[in-house]
This record gives structure tokens, sequence and C-alpha cells, in this order.
């Protein structure tokens, strides 16, 4: 059997978006820890520890979402269909299995985590294991599996937390000052808050930027790995409609924190909060699953995916 590892691992545009996107947050960030630095040694010292546990996140980024979601890890006796189809669709993809866990939801929803391929987990609810055929839940953790392949989840949990130390600062920057009096020659509390605040800025957009458009990429790579672009697309609409019609004290549960990674995000309304949205609209993403189905049909997908949002 052919490998797929090219076409799941080596989206040229998301690749390209990627490496953009980390240069651009290495010259911002490098920017504010100038900023930290210059403010005097409460600001350094909180640098150290951001540092600290940005080094902890990064190792552990998956651990720390499985017990945020309450997912479990199951072994293959636990789910052996969904075991089974992890392993077939690994071997397609040339990966190393992930491991698998299981969200005790009534949300139907997935995602992966983890900052290799060597080192990651795949998630699904029992709601969409419920909901979806066999098909479009192959089409659902291919999905995931191209995530895990494109290395882009490692990418969005540097990005998110280091927004997340900033967004900190800004919020409770008036206990990072360091012990500085007014008449030194620093830039000041003010300074780093407001340089804080445009780091934050900053990294939302490319962060949203990026997480859109990875999903078009996972999107595609599912297509290819299992070749139903239909199927995937069927089961981005039941979870979307299912979604929709799940009462908001059950959406509360589903831990919106993890939007960024989850399939299909929860809790949000249609109109001007879409604008701030982690995906995609719906309608997009069916749309051009639609087109590679047609295409499909006229023979193998060729080309890349049309530029993101």
């Amino acid at each position: 059997m052919q490998s797929t590892t090219s076409r799941l691992g080596h989206d040229r545009g998301l690749q390209t978006r990627m490496l953009l996107t980390l240069f651009l947050l290495g010259l911002l960030y490098a920017a504010f820890m100038a900023v930290l630095f210059a403010a005097g040694t409460g600001a350094v010292t909180m640098a150290l520890i951001a540092a600290a546990f940005l080094a902890l996140q990064y190792f552990t980024s998956d651990k720390i979402a499985l017990a945020a979601s309450g997912a479990r890890v199951v072994e293959p006796a636990d789910q052996p269909e969904l075991h089974g189809m992890i392993d077939r669709l690994c071997v397609q993809a040339d990966l190393p299995k992930p491991r698998v866990a299981i969200i005790d939801s009534s949300v139907p929803n997935a995602f992966a985590m983890g900052r290799s391929p060597k080192h990651a987990t795949v998630a699904a609810s029992t709601a969409i294991i419920d909901l979806l055929s066999p098909a479009e839940l192959e089409g659902v953790i291919a999905h995931e599996l191209s995530h895990v392949a494109n290395r882009d989840v490692a990418l969005m949990t540097l990005a998110s937390f280091f927004a997340s130390i900033a967004s900190m600062i800004v919020q409770f920057g008036f206990y990072f000052g360091g012990g500085q009096d007014d008449d030194d020659d620093g830039p000041g509390i003010f300074a780093v808050i407001a340089a804080a605040a445009l780091v934050y800025a900053i990294s939302f957009v490319l962060m949203r930027t990026l997480s859109r458009y990875r999903e078009y990429a996972a999107d595609r790579g599912a297509a290819e790995l299992t070749g139903r672009p239909s199927a995937l697309a069927s089961a981005l609409l039941r979870i979307s409609g299912q979604i929709d019609g799940t009462p908001q004290v059950d959406l509360r549960q589903a831990h919106a924190e993890l939007n960024a990674f989850y399939i299909v995000p929860v809790g949000l309304k249609r109109g001007v909060a879409t604008l701030f949205s982690t995906h995609p609209p719906m309608a997009d993403r069916v749309a051009r699953l639609q087109a590679m189905e047609s295409s499909l049909q006229r023979g193998p997908l060729a080309g890349g995916i049309p530029a993101g949002v």
C-alpha cells in the first residue's frame, strides 16, 4: 500500500503559514521580552516563570487537554471498533498510532493533541460515536490524524500559551511592577501593559488566521486519506446541527476553551461572534469538501487548498 505521509504531512500552504506565523511570533515575543527586561527585575522574574510554565505545557499539553475535557484513555478492549478504525487509518497514513481517549459527553466532538506524531492523543466524545455512521466517524478521525501529521497542534499550543501570558499581564500588570520607583528610567509598568496588550492583539489575529487555515488543511487531508470527502462533509453538518440543538447548560460543560482544537467549535452564536471563531464558516468547509468530491469523481484530487480566510 502506498504511503500517504506526503499528502498528510506536507501541505505546502499550511507549512508556509506555520513557518511565517512562528517567525512573526518569534519577532513579536523577542520585542516583548526586551520591554520586560527593561521594566525591571519583577518583570524578568515573571518572564522566567512563564518560560517554565511554557516548557511544562509544551510537554504535557495533551494531558492538560484530556484533564480539562474529562477524557479518559481507553484500550482496544474498551473501544475495539474505534481502535480498529484508528489502526487502519494510521497504517494508510504511515503514522504512529496515537493514544485513544473517550470523552463522556452529550456534545458530539473530537480533537487531537500532542507535540509530535509520536506523542499524540486523539479523543472523541461518546456522543459523536453514537451520532455518526462508521464512514462519517472515519472522516472525523482522519481529520484529527491530519492535524497530528501536520504538527499544527504543537504550534497552536505554543501560540495560545504566549497569548495567555500576555493577557495575564494585561489583567494583572500592576502586580508585576517589580518594585519599580517613580524615578526609574525604565519604561514603567504601563509600558509593559501596553506592550502585552499589543502582543495579545497581534497573537490573536495570527492564531485565528492559522487556526482557520489548518482546518481546511485537515479537511483535505481527511478527504484524501479516506477517499470520501462527502462522508466528512456529512459528519460536519450532523455535528454542527446537533451542537446547535444542544441545551446551553450542556454546552457550558463542553469546555469551550478547547474550541481551537475541536473539529467543530461549541458555544458560539451566529453573527459577529463568528468573526472571532477559531474555525472557518461551516458552509465554506462543506462547499470545499463537496468540490473535492466532484473532483474525485473525475479523477485524483489535484492542486492545493484554496487560500484560507
